[in-house]
């Protein structure tokens, strides 16, 4: 008997001893779930009453109302009548065309393993029926639906993308916030009946993969953000899988929480002792779909590949934004770029996903080369193809065991070694078709870092 009560015993001790602390020490020491980081590749999607006039970004009403922004100000006295207030653009936000079924079709055709949906941005229009946002919510004015429930039985049900939610934990013009503010933080009114409620209800309702969260001005002792982790790492329906940022209060940004995101298009250019992630948008200037916007304005493919690797090269993730319309559609442009990183992806992937960063991530002597590894393999990513017959390449000092070949060409390369140190990949039998391309991925195996030089 006394040996059986001392077996039971055993899973409890284990339980106590995981227990997180509602401090930054205990916090942050929780190991970051292994699957986000064999992941790399997200797409973030900013969605809102914001998408309704779809002017200049998805910051329109505190341009229009906060800073008073001319350029604002302007569109709406030509546009609408006097009178007119942000509010009445919610009816406006219809997403008649809304297909959660076609949208996780496209998400998943990108390649992408995960997707974060904004559930509420700094507007505090919840795009799901929040019992903590009366009348500004997407299941009683607008959409009259659920729509982050509606994409998240999508995702979960077609694909095999992780789902996560976005959550602004300010709002610009809420009154109980801008009290708070006023009293200098002192008092939590805000926190307390909506801000913590909602991502409460927001976690137990959608079970997210990932809860991102932005709009943290004011100290995480205000927000209460601490307690909150504590108890979703802890005792959440998603406590052993849930992944988060690192904007959960002033100061907290970089030094703090699941993974850092630092900035908004955040590239280090280094290796971080933390798990990253950037950030970033394929419309250079909004967030949130725009009208205004030229095709210039969008990044091409070459480029949004050329992120994608030299990001998983220092060891982060990319989170590549889209913005829907008001009426629920991913804008062709959008859809084609999304098409073309999945396509790039089908064949390359082996160079992405599941990887690390090798002992050097970038190569000297051909700058737009970034290197990934995985067990005996380094990738070469080469954004440019070679003018002449072959590829040299500073970085990978080759071994007798050496081999090469390219991802989506089955025969191995011929290589040398080149004197000055370093390796020669020959590329002249490679077919013509297969130089049509965003970028490729050459396969090393057993190659040795030189050490006269350093990516």
């Amino acid at each position: 008997m006394g040996g059986f009560r001392f077996f039971l015993l055993l899973p409890l001790v284990a339980f106590v001893a995981c227990q997180y602390q509602p401090t930054w020490d205990s916090l942050d020491a929780r190991p970051l779930p292994a699957w986000y980081d064999n992941v790399k590749f997200g797409i973030f999607i900013h969605w809102g009453v914001f998408s309704v006039p779809s002017f200049g970004s998805e910051w329109f009403w505190w341009y229009w109302q906060g800073s008073k922004d001319p350029h604002y100000v302007n569109f709406m006295n030509s546009n609408y009548p006097p009178g007119f207030t942000y509010a009445d653009f919610a009816s406006q936000f219809t997403a008649e065309m809304f297909d959660p079924a076609q949208w996780a079709q496209i998400l998943a055709k990108s390649g992408a393993k995960y997707v974060v949906l904004t559930s509420k941005h700094h507007e505090g229009f919840t795009n799901w029926p929040s019992n903590y946002s009366w009348n500004w919510n997407a299941g009683t004015v607008g959409p009259r639906r659920d729509l982050v429930g509606d994409l998240a039985n999508a995702i979960r049900n077609s694909t095999d993308m992780h789902f996560g939610l976005y959550h602004s934990m300010f709002e610009w013009f809420n009154p109980l916030y801008l009290r708070d503010a006023a009293n200098n933080f002192t008092t939590t009114d805000f926190v307390d009946h909506k801000t913590m409620p909602e991502l409460y209800e927001i976690v137990n309702k959608y079970k997210p993969e990932i809860v991102w969260s932005d709009g943290d001005a004011g100290p995480d002792t205000y927000w209460k953000s601490k307690e909150f982790l504590a108890w979703l790492y802890n005792e959440s329906p998603v406590k052993d899988i849930v992944v988060v940022n690192d904007r959960w209060g002033d100061g907290d940004a970089c030094k703090h929480g699941g993974y850092y995101t630092c900035d908004d298009r955040f590239t280090p250019g280094k290796l971080m002792d933390r798990k990253w992630e950037n950030c970033m948008t394929i419309d250079r200037a909004s967030w949130g779909f725009r009208r205004d916007a030229v095709l210039s304005d969008y990044i091409p493919t070459h480029e949004l590949v050329g992120t994608l690797a030299q990001t998983v090269a220092f060891g982060g993730n990319l989170l590549m934004n889209i913005g829907p319309t008001h009426d629920g559609r991913i804008d062709p442009i959008f859809e084609e770029r999304l098409s073309q990183m999945g396509s790039w992806l089908s064949v390359n992937g082996d160079g992405i996903y599941g990887t690390s960063p090798w002992k050097l991530q970038n190569d000297t002597y051909y700058s737009e080369v970034w290197y990934t590894s995985k067990g005996d393999y380094v990738y070469a990513i080469v954004m440019n193809w070679p003018d002449s017959d072959y590829l040299d390449l500073a970085s990978p000092q080759p071994t007798q065991s050496t081999t090469v070949n390219l991802l989506g060409y089955g025969t191995n390369l011929q290589w040398a070694k080149r004197a000055e140190g370093g390796i020669r990949v020959f590329v002249s039998q490679v077919p013509v078709e297969t130089m049509l391309d965003y970028a490729w991925v050459f396969r090393l195996y057993k190659v040795m870092p030189n050490g006269k030089h350093r990516g």
